[in-house]
């Protein structure tokens, strides 16, 4: 028997878990920390890095209190964060701003003109995430952060994920140089590639911008799997968290990859990690490059195998936003809907209120409903939102199958599924397999799962989770609501690659054109 714990970092909170190998979860704990947000530039999202670790040594204390055990007995501690949330730092690791969280797009300009000259330049490492570089992701934040504080670039030594900067803290270490990075975050977010030589190169990222000249060495050092450790607990560390000082830390990962692990994802599952948005997350033994979809890295999700993310940029947010304009709550505007059929709205939803993720790849389109009349209610709306989510989930699904990354099981993981069964039975429908939901919530279990393994509990990451994980409730699909979704996806379908795509047809500018206008001074 061993007790370890897995540390979750999300948007607004980070949960403790502590679990036991042979009784599963024995405590856990919350603890908030604010989102900076700015009225006048919905771009902007950062968070503190001070914050953060004073939120994660409360939840510790707090689900060591919870589970009425004592620190000492915990043997690991594993975290994972959200990602790409990066932060600049200086030579002995002190943070120079605040973390451009996973949610700020202030970059798109930076993430445009590395897509441009990255097509340009035939650079392979960009076919790789899926052709487009986001402004979610690590160069374009770093690049925009240079950019715009000219009077701190002179301290600026290196820049780390979220997650590899909480392990490096709590490691103790001071030197950039020996902080080991996320394979995981890095792959997917910073177009590391071991089989490309690792980072793009110093040439290129000159010709993006003068301003990244060094950045490369400034990046390097040891990449390694989640099944790596990082290192151990500092004295320090261990006595704000309550824990024993020199247990393992491996290394990190982003939270949708290894939420994907604590729903007991297997080879050739896919899990949609539905919360405020939605990840997919997918793991294959081997995988062609994948158009639109974010990223194809070997041993980001399991050390061995080569993960597939992907994902919607709002999906709990859109649902909120709706129930907002009402003034209602999505729990209230929920009520009922079990009752709906599919299509009876009469509406086509396209979820693209915070842009598009995955496979088109463009943060510059806006929510579209097609189809209103004077009698549609916000409840109307909600529901043909739900159905708009798995449509778009089912695009990305098959734009995976059609190279080289079919999928045999569907898990809708996250926090909405827990509390959603119409989401989850009209996810059934449009997709046309039954749906798995993990029977408790899997939060932190991932995590879990890595620590068990760097304290030498379990030997596998599947032994671990044949442990851990909780069972599935299964959603199996309905034949006449299916068939119903077989007529609308191609209106679907029609629709997001006419309004999705820049210049697609008479449609592709309008809602670029639109957002422009809008911001326009």
């Amino acid at each position: 028997m061993a007790i370890v714990a897995g540390v979750d970092f999300g948007t607004l909170s980070v949960r403790v878990s502590l679990v036991d190998s042979a009784r599963g979860l024995i405590g856990s704990a919350i603890a908030e920390y604010p989102l900076h947000r700015k009225r006048e530039n919905p771009e902007y999202a950062t968070q503190s890095h001070d914050d953060h670790m004073r939120a994660l040594a409360s939840a510790t204390r707090q689900a060591l209190k919870e589970a009425a055990i004592a620190g000492a007995v915990v043997q690991a501690i594993a975290l994972d964060t959200t990602g790409s949330s990066v932060i600049p730092v200086a030579a002995d690791l002190t943070p120079l701003d605040d973390y451009y969280l996973w949610c700020d797009h202030r970059a798109k300009h930076e993430a445009a003109e590395i897509t441009e000259l990255a097509n340009h330049e035939r650079l392979e490492a960009i076919q790789w995430c899926g052709g487009v570089y986001s402004s979610e992701w690590g160069f374009a934040k770093l690049l925009h952060w240079l950019r715009h504080n000219p009077e701190k670039r002179d301290r600026f030594a290196s820049a780390f994920e979220h997650c590899d900067m909480v392990a490096a803290t709590l490691c103790g270490i001071k030197n950039p140089a020996h902080v080991k990075r996320s394979v995981c975050a890095m792959g997917h977010k910073w177009m590391w590639n071991a089989a490309l030589g690792g980072l793009p190169p110093e040439s290129f990222l000159t010709k993006v911008d003068p301003l990244l000249t060094g950045v490369r060495a400034k990046l390097d050092g040891e990449y390694a799997t989640s099944d790596q450790i990082a290192g151990n607990l500092s004295p320090v560390w261990a006595e704000k968290l309550g824990l024993r000082a020199g247990i393992p830390i491996p290394v990190g990962a982003f939270d949708a990859h290894w939420d994907a692990i604590g729903a007991g994802a297997q080879e050739g599952d896919v899990v949609n990690v539905v919360g405020t948005s939605t990840c997919i997350i997918a793991y294959v033994k081997q995988a062609e490059l994948i158009p639109g979809v974010c990223g194809v890295v070997k041993g980001s999700v399991h050390p061995q195998y080569t993960g597939v993310e992907a994902g919607l940029s709002a999906t709990g947010d859109i649902f909120s936003a709706i129930a907002r304009r009402a003034g209602s709550t999505v729990a209230e505007l929920s009520r009922g809907l079990e009752s709906y059929r599919a299509g009876q709205t009469g509406l086509l939803r396209m979820t693209w209120d915070n842009g598009d993720r995955t496979v088109l790849v463009n943060p510059n389109l806006g929510g579209i409903t097609i189809g209103w009349n004077l009698q549609h209610t916000a409840q109307d709306e909600l529901f043909a939102a739900i159905e708009g989510t798995a449509f778009h989930t089912r695009v990305i699904l098959d734009r995976m199958s059609e190279h080289g990354a079919p999928t045999s099981r569907v898990i809708n993981g996250g926090g909405v599924p827990q509390n959603n069964p119409v989401l989850n039975q009209v996810y059934a429908n449009v997709l046309g397999r039954p749906v798995l939901v993990p029977g408790s919530k899997v939060t932190g279990i991932g995590s879990a799962i890595f620590a068990f393994l760097a304290a030498g509990t379990f030997r596998t990451i599947e032994e671990a989770q044949e442990k851990v994980c909780p069972s599935h409730v299964i959603f199996t699909p309905d034949a006449a609501q299916q068939n119903v979704y077989r007529e609308l996806f191609p209106l679907y379908r029609s629709v997001y690659f006419g309004f999705g795509k820049p210049a697609h047809g008479e449609f592709g500018n309008v809602l670029p054109k639109l957002i422009q206008i809008a911001r326009a001074d």
